[in-house]
């Protein structure tokens, strides 16, 4: 791809009414986490709730979502860091959608929360995922046995951080 044919830019937005609400076809081995709904009501935009989802949007259209959860690793306010995710339609896949649309969601936690931490999760077979990650500034902490329940067995998991001094120091544009 030469620089005058770069992919379009990707924003994040909240979910609007009925956007994602179809069932997600499972594309990918890594999309089988039993039937979804989708949004039929659109979920939280709100970083400080426990748990909500913005819309990946790339172009004009919606190709997935950015979603996040609230974890805690100790008992005080502060030890309270969230946990992402991300769905993208299989058309959206392997141009850099993901990688922009995690840039984006950690820069807004760390722009709009007091939180240390961000963390991701992601299959140990998924390496996609795990270069979109550490392409967004995510550092492998190791791996999370059977933690996950998918396609009817326990699998391994690999998690991933990064930490608001390491953000500051390679922010940038998140888009790139």
């Amino acid at each position: 791809m030469t620089t005058s044919e770069a992919a379009p830019r990707v924003i994040l937005r909240p979910l609007r009414q009925g956007e994602l609400s179809e069932a997600r076809d499972p594309a990918s081995e890594f999309d089988d986490f039993g039937p979804r709904p989708g949004y039929s009501q659109p979920p939280s935009c709100r970083l400080d709730d426990d748990f909500g989802s913005l819309a990946v949007v790339r172009g004009d259209r919606v190709v997935g979502s950015v979603g996040w959860r609230w974890m805690r690793w100790g008992p005080s306010a502060g030890s309270r860091n969230p946990m992402i995710g991300i769905w993208l339609e299989s058309l959206a896949r392997g141009h850099g959608a993901g990688t922009q649309a995690q840039r984006l969601l950690v820069d807004l936690v760390f722009r709009h929360t007091v939180t240390n931490r961000v963390e991701a999760h992601t299959d140990v077979r998924n390496h996609a995922e795990q270069r979109a990650l550490e392409k967004a500034g995510f550092t492998q902490e190791g791996v999370i046995r059977g933690a996950q329940w998918r396609d009817g067995a326990y699998r391994d998991g690999l998690l991933y951080s990064v930490l608001r001094s390491e953000w500051s120091a390679h922010r940038g544009d998140p888009t790139s």
